[in-house]
């Protein structure tokens, strides 16, 4: 019965997904049939050392068909087992896999302001030679987990992006703004530098997926803030003039969705701001204005108190300081009988002296 259940060798379905597959029994029984899918190669390992490969297809595992097993196993039992370790490499590209995470704190060249990088996407992962992934990973990583050879990939190809985009930004090449119009520059870059720190594995990383480079939340507010500013206070023509306007504004929305509650002193402050010149100082009437908004009248149409001598508005009926009736004084000159004004010495008709009372 046992040697049916160890005729046939070849990676079992929960396998199928992993970069590489050990079969779990070194002791390899002679004439057993070793399967080897068209995406796989299998190879023996003794003592650290790759001594032979087998490519897709169906094996028969025996000296005498295979003359590279006989620098390779040792005969027990009567020769019917070698003794060997035997390794599944997949050779499909894996792809889909997920990396992301931060990249740095950098400063912008253009705005310069500090802001947080960070990267997340998927990349395509490969073997480039199957002898040196094994035999640089089987005492290092567990063979048997599936993910911890990604999760190593993985972290190179994170480090990769930091080196790449930090340098590239610093350099002037790539604006943080817009990186989104430099994934082909950024993906050969990365590509370059990961796949140099993964030949020593017999990795490689073919191509990066969908994958975007993207600010902090409260990184992209400021600099979207910054830049409507700049733009604002260009049209504007200087800073003080936009800040004058964005007062005016903001006292509006507060007077709109908050009534009086705050709303009338910051109306206030941008109405003044608004009345404010380039230069900073506040605009005045001229004299040539206020001539026209309050014309002067000669001073002989004004009436005058009789009692106290007060000159008082045109019209005015009654004196302005001491309330003497303003009308009752007046008379006529007893010569012509023009009206004479209050006070008057003489006729302003004829010119006639006006008699003292």
């Amino acid at each position: 019965m046992a040697w049916f259940e160890r005729e046939f060798i070849a990676v079992p379905e929960t396998g199928k997904n992993q970069l590489v597959y050990k079969w779990p029994d070194v002791n390899i029984r002679r004439y057993s049939r070793v399967i080897v899918n068209a995406d796989e190669i299998a190879l023996f390992v003794k003592s650290g050392q790759v001594m032979g490969a087998l490519g897709p297809g169906r094996h028969r595992i025996d000296a005498d068909e295979l003359p590279v097993l006989g620098a390779l196993v040792d005969t027990l039992s009567g020769g019917n087992f070698y003794r060997a370790e035997l390794y599944f490499i997949s050779t499909r590209e894996f792809t889909g896999l997920e990396f992301g995470g931060r990249i740095a704190d950098i400063a912008d060249p253009v705005s310069e302001q500090v802001v947080t990088l960070r990267v997340f996407g998927e990349h395509a992962l490969a073997v480039r030679d199957p002898a040196v992934l094994v035999t640089s990973l089987t005492g290092t990583t567990d063979i048997d987990d599936p993910a911890a050879v990604r999760s190593w990939c993985r972290a190179l190809l994170l480090k990769s992006m930091k080196v790449a985009v930090t340098r590239g930004v610093s350099q002037g090449r790539w604006p943080v703004l817009g990186l989104s119009g430099h994934l082909p520059e950024i993906e050969a870059a990365v590509i370059e530098h990961t796949n140099t720190v993964l030949y020593e594995y017999g990795l490689r990383i073919p191509r990066l997926g969908n994958f975007d480079i993207t600010l902090a939340p409260e990184d992209t507010d400021r600099l979207k803030r910054l830049a409507k500013d700049v733009t604002y206070i260009r049209l504007a023509g200087d800073f003080r003039q936009y800040a004058a306007g964005e007062l005016a504004l903001g006292a509006g929305h507060g007077l709109a969705h908050h009534g009086n509650e705050g709303g009338f002193l910051g109306a206030a402050l941008g109405i003044n701001a608004l009345q404010q010149y380039p230069g900073g100082q506040v605009a005045s009437p001229s004299p040539a204005a206020e001539s026209r908004e309050q014309p002067a009248l000669p001073e002989g149409d004004r009436p005058s108190c009789t009692r106290c001598r007060t000159v008082n508005p045109a019209g005015a009926k009654f004196c302005i300081d001491c309330g003497t009736n303003l009308s009752a004084t007046r008379s006529h000159c007893h010569d012509c009988g023009t009206e004479l004004v209050a006070a008057a010495r003489f006729c302003i008709s004829c010119g006639t002296a006006v008699a003292e009372k």
